[in-house]
């Protein structure tokens, strides 16, 4: 009789943990919660591998230019971002594989190896910076974050965060603010400043849609501060995320190649 009634004890207490997750396992602590999020957004737009289109305008104070993008990505480390339009800068290329960083120049058939000095220069005259277009930085990765608001701001539910580098990261910027669509963590915004803590430029972000089975903006905007005016969209047409692609594609033959 009382091994009867231990094992029924048992039964009602895996029933119980059964249809109840949250009991089963422990709260999410919130370190964990911030280090999730991050990833999350590392990850926006690549997943474990992805290719899309996308076209870009760039405005400044002495020209207006337009660009269309081809890009592949695979994992933490490769990616292939290529020029398609227009013509006369089609080919020009930036590839990164794992800590090795190339852009190649077709009009002078010359390829030049970035160093991480020259990750905060502007990627083709745009206000997207190298590291902005390859993503070598990772939030997760090379910044300390806090939560510093959660709540209700312009009608949306947000969280803000804020990012100070790890010191030993070889990052380029001295601090990052950004804000999240709480529910479906959708980047609202991102606030950047230099070492000095000046704020440099914003990242926004709008018309969130399905892009390859995936919820995600599909118009970002970089303003920088000192240049009332000026700006650079990219507007993301078309991706596909977890597609098979070799590690060999990401290499300096295929860099080279104009399609």
């Amino acid at each position: 009789m009382r091994n009867t009634f231990f094992w029924l004890i048992i039964i009602i207490v895996m029933a119980v943990f059964s249809l109840n997750p949250s009991i089963a396992k422990p709260a999410e602590s919130s370190s964990d919660r911030v280090l999730r999020i991050l990833k999350e957004l590392d990850d926006l737009y690549r997943s474990s591998s992805a290719h899309g289109f996308m076209s870009m305008q760039v405005k400044t104070a002495h020209y207006t230019r337009s660009m269309r993008l081809e890009s592949w990505a695979s994992g933490k480390d490769k990616s292939l971002i290529r020029i398609i339009a227009p013509l006369k800068e089609r080919g020009t290329s930036t590839l990164m594989y794992g800590k090795n960083i190339y852009t190649y120049l077709p009009k002078t058939d010359r390829t030049i190896r970035l160093t991480s000095g020259m990750m905060g220069g502007s990627w083709m005259g745009s206000h997207f910076t190298n590291d902005d277009l390859i993503k070598e930085s990772r939030m997760s990765e090379d910044y300390d974050a806090t939560i510093t608001f959660e709540g209700i701001r312009n009608r949306q539910s947000v969280i803000e965060f804020t990012l100070i580098p790890k010191p030993l990261a070889s990052v380029v910027w001295g601090k990052i603010v950004l804000t999240i669509e709480a529910k479906n963590i959708i980047p609202v915004s991102y606030i950047f400043y230099d070492e000095d803590m000046e704020m440099i430029r914003t990242m926004t972000f709008s018309d969130v849609k399905d892009l390859g089975g995936r919820v995600i903006p599909a118009v970002l905007r970089v303003t920088p501060v000192d240049k009332p005016g000026e700006y650079t969209e990219v507007v993301y047409e078309k991706m596909e995320f977890k597609i098979p692609i070799k590690d060999s594609f990401f290499s300096i033959a295929r860099l080279k190649k104009k399609k």
